[in-house]
């Protein structure tokens, strides 16, 4: 985890730049895709979202104050908002246009201020703070 700069500007811009991404979430589509079949099922996005923080780093969900019924719905709602087509499972396409949308949501609830943010070194977050130093940089 690191401490990092950034604003709305900077994750549009990743979002942006189609290869960054995708490729990013091509990566983490991979990564949750533990059969790979090119689906990711409930219980694979379930590992990841019930896995250490997610619920309140990424959602600020304070976990502690519900009960297992109410972290059930939750989880389904998330499932639900990422599988456009109703099939029971998600696919890359519908990864990336959720997984966009959710982004452009943060980006437009920043703004255009700069605020620091503790990040995960493998996020989405972070990869678009990697991207526009190297911009910088270059």
């Amino acid at each position: 985890m690191s401490v990092e700069v950034l604003d709305g500007s900077t994750i549009r811009e990743f979002i942006e730049d189609d290869q960054a991404f995708n490729g990013w979430t091509d990566d983490r589509f991979a990564k949750l895709d533990i059969d790979h079949d090119g689906f990711l099922s409930y219980g694979e996005m379930m590992k990841e979202l019930k896995s250490p923080r997610v619920l309140e780093t990424h959602f600020g969900v304070d976990v502690v104050q519900l009960n297992s019924d109410d972290l059930a719905l939750i989880y389904s709602a998330l499932f639900l908002q990422f599988d456009h087509d109703r099939n029971g499972c998600v696919d890359i396409e519908e990864f990336r246009a959720e997984t966009k949308q959710m982004m452009l949501a943060m980006a437009n609830g920043l703004g255009f201020l700069p605020v620091q943010m503790v990040l995960e070194e493998d996020s989405l977050l972070k990869k678009a703070v990697e991207r526009e130093l190297a911009k910088v940089t270059a």
